[in-house]
């Protein structure tokens, strides 16, 4: 099976990233990189809330499990500051969680683990779909 790795015509965002493991937070952060988006990473709630309440961000990407402060619970807190902002959950638990009778408050989107590339960016696309302007005639 072949993966398409070329450059998706999507407009680079600038993404937070926050997982309580510094390995997935520096994986996430290179394959998104990879695309062009300008990344920041936190390693919980409490950190990405800060620096949530300092930068503006196109996307925030968050683990579900983490100590502290559950990813769910982030995206209700940021909801709570910014109600237009995109939240995707990355978890393990996706099937469970996309079944709870308890929607998941503040979450727009949810990437199961283990997932690709591909996997992000059709959460970049479905939660923050601007297309690139086309590129100025060359003479």
């Amino acid at each position: 099976m072949q993966t398409n790795m070329s450059k998706p015509p999507i407009a680079p965002r600038h993404i937070l990233v926050v997982d309580d493991e510094p390995y997935v937070c520096d994986a996430v952060r290179m394959m998104l990189a990879f695309d062009g988006h300008q990344v920041e990473t936190a390693a919980s709630g409490k950190e990405a809330l800060a620096l949530f309440n300092k930068v503006k961000f196109d996307l925030v990407i968050t683990d579900y499990a983490m100590p502290g402060m559950k990813g769910d619970e982030l995206a209700a807190s940021i909801k709570v500051i910014s109600p237009a902002q995109p939240v995707v959950l990355i978890t393990a638990y996706a099937e469970m969680l996309k079944s709870a009778e308890t929607p998941l408050t503040g979450v727009d989107f949810i990437v199961s683990k283990p997932f690709l590339l591909e996997n992000l960016r059709e959460a970049i696309e479905k939660t923050t779909p601007r297309k690139l302007s086309p590129p100025p005639p060359t003479n």
